[in-house]
C-alpha cells in the first residue's frame, strides 16, 4: 500500500525538487550524508550557492541538516521517501549530468579515503603512542574486558583493525580471530605487532569496512574500536557490522563522544567530531540489533586535549530474548 500524502506537502515537495542543482543534490544525497564542502566539489557551484539551494531543501522538509562543529552534513528526510525515493529512481543515473555527478562523488570520497590512507601509512608506527594521547588506552582495554566478561568469544573480526592493538587483547580468548583494514601498511604493523605477542594464527585481510568480505552470521563478536570518526558514511558501517553478527553475538563499538576539537579534522584526518550516545545507539537498533548497552569513559585531571570515550555493545535479537527492547542505559 502506497502512504498519501497531503496535497499541500506534495505540492511543495515538487517545487522544491524542480530546479536542476537541487533535484542533483537530492539525488547525491540518496547516496549518502555530505557536507557542503562535498557538493561544492562535485558540482563545480559556488558555496553560497549550494548553501541556498539546501536551504530550500530544507525548509521544503526535503533534507536534514546536522551540524558537527564548524561543519554542516545534509542527508534525505526519511518522512519525504515517499515522493523523493521512486523520483530519484526514475531518473537515468547513467546519463549526464547525474552520471557526471556521481562520478566527482567517487572521486571526492576516493580522495578522502586516500587522505587517511596516507595519514595512516606516514604514523603507523607511532599510532598507538597517538591514541594515548586520548583517553589512556588501558582504561579503554579494562572497560572493552569487563564490557564482554569473561567467557570465551568464539569467533572474532575486528573492523578497521589499525595496528591490531584490540586483536590483541581479545585473539586469545577467540576460537577464530580476523582483522580487516583498508591500509596495508597498517596491516604490516598489525602483523609485525601481533607476531610480537606469539599470535601467529590471526587472519589479517585488506578490504573495505562498507563492504567486508564476510558472509552474513560469520562472527560471535564484531569489534569496532576507533574507527568511526574517520567513515564518511558511519551508520552504513555499522548495518554491515550487524550484518556479520551471528545469532546470540554481539557488537561492541568504541569512540569518541561529541566534542569541539576541530584541529583534529586536518591534524589527523578525523572525519566526525564524536558521536552522540543515542546516534549509535540508533544506528544500531535501525541494524536490527538490541539490548544497547553503554559506558563513558571521562577524562581525569581537566586536560585540555584528552576525550571521552564512549563503548556501545550490542547484541543479536536472538541473544536478547526477554530483554526490554531499545534498552539504553
Amino acid at each position: 500500500m502506497i502512504a498519501t500524502v497531503p496535497f499541500a506537502d506534495a505540492l511543495g515537495v515538487l517545487r522544491a525538487a524542480a530546479e536542476e542543482t537541487r533535484l542533483r543534490i537530492l539525488v547525491l544525497l540518496g547516496e549518502g550524508e555530505l557536507s557542503v564542502s562535498d557538493l561544492t566539489d562535485i558540482l563545480g557551484q559556488s558555496q553560497p550557492r549550494i548553501s541556498r539551494h539546501l536551504k530550500l531543501l530544507v525548509e521544503a522538509g526535503l533534507v536534514v541538516r546536522h551540524r558537527e562543529g564548524a561543519w554542516a552534513f545534509f542527508r534525505l528526510r526519511e518522512g519525504t521517501a515517499g515522493l523523493v525515493a521512486p523520483l530519484i529512481a526514475a531518473l537515468d543515473a547513467a546519463e549526464p549530468p547525474l552520471s557526471e555527478d556521481r562520478a566527482r562523488l567517487q572521486a571526492v570520497r576516493a580522495q578522502r579515503a586516500e587522505a587517511a590512507q596516507n595519514f595512516f601509512a606516514r604514523l603507523a608506527p607511532q599510532w598507538d603512542r597517538v591514541r594515548s594521547l586520548h583517553v589512556p588506552e588501558a582504561t579503554v582495554e579494562a572497560a572493552v574486558l569487563e564490557s564482554l566478561g569473561t567467557g570465551p568469544i568464539g569467533s572474532l573480526v575486528d573492523l578497521g583493525t589499525g595496528t591490531g592493538r584490540m586483536l590483541g587483547l581479545l585473539a586469545p580468548r577467540a576460537a577464530r580471530a580476523t582483522g580487516l583494514d583498508a591500509n596495508h601498511a597498517m596491516l604490516s604493523v598489525a602483523r609485525a605487532n601481533l607476531e610480537r605477542q606469539g599470535l601467529t594464527r590471526i587472519d589479517l585481510r585488506q578490504g573495505d569496512i562498507h563492504a567486508p568480505p564476510f558472509g552474513r552470521a560469520s562472527f560471535d563478536l564484531v569489534l569496532i574500536h576507533q574507527v568511526l570518526h574517520y567513515l564518511d558514511d558511519p551508520a552504513r558501517a555499522l548495518r554491515e557490522a550487524a550484518r556479520l553478527v551471528a545469532p546470540g553475538g554481539r557488537l561492541l563499538v568504541v569512540d569518541f563522544a561529541p566534542h569541539s576539537l576541530e584541529f583534529l579534522r586536518e591534524d589527523e584526518a578525523h572525519r566526525r567530531l564524536g558521536f552522540a550516545p543515542e546516534q549509535v545507539a540508533g544506528w544500531l537498533f535501525e541494524a536490527g540489533l538490541t539490548d544497547v548497552r553503554l559506558r563513558h569513559l571521562a577524562p581525569t585531571g581537566g586536560a585540555e586535549h584528552q576525550l571521552t570515550v564512549t563503548l556501545w555493545l550490542a547484541h543479536h535479537p536472538e541473544a536478547a530474548a526477554g530483554l526490554p527492547d531499545r534498552a539504553v542505559a
